[in-house]
């Protein structure tokens, strides 16, 4: 686990960095499509979900018994709908590129203007993780050209003296 201080503004740059973003999003379904036929089954996108161990109940100090199963498949059912745009019965790159591009910039709204500090998993991946490490290498290369301009400066300013 790693923490990072990240704002909505943080989370709005690096998706619209679409260069960025698209790198991010097409490492990500890479990794899900485990058959690697360019597309997300329902039980590929199930596995990713299940990973979060979200509806385990008990947890995170949650006194709610574990949901039923019939729960469990309609709420996976229903993310899969959400992703699965055209109804194909598979979610396609541009699809998924789509509905995380939409999560992210809902993230970006929840987290507002301040900064929170948040826990990141920085084993698999993180959006968040990768949003933040973004904004670090924008602020790095602002620093470095700030200081290459005033270096520049007060060499000129040496040799017109």
């Amino acid at each position: 686990m790693s923490v990072v201080i990240l704002d909505g503004s943080t989370v709005r740059a690096f998706v619209a960095d679409e260069a960025a973003f698209a790198r991010s999003v097409d490492t990500r379904f890479a990794a899900l499509d485990a058959n690697g036929d360019g597309v997300l089954s329902r039980a590929e996108l199930r596995r990713a979900l299940e990973s979060f161990r979200l509806l385990d109940g008990d947890g995170f100090g949650s006194a709610e018994p574990a949901p039923l199963p019939a729960e469990v498949a309609a709420l996976y059912d229903a993310v899969f709908e959400q992703f699965d745009a055209d109804h194909s019965g598979a979610v396609d790159r541009a699809e998924f590129r789509d509905e995380m591009r939409r999560i992210m910039l809902a993230v970006a709204e929840g987290l507002g203007s301040q900064p929170l500090q948040v826990a990141v998993d920085d084993e698999g991946g993180s959006f968040l993780l990768e949003a933040a490490q973004h904004e670090a290498k924008a602020i790095a290369a602002k620093v470095d050209a700030e200081r290459k301009a005033a270096a520049a400066d007060a060499d000129a300013a040496a040799a017109a003296k």
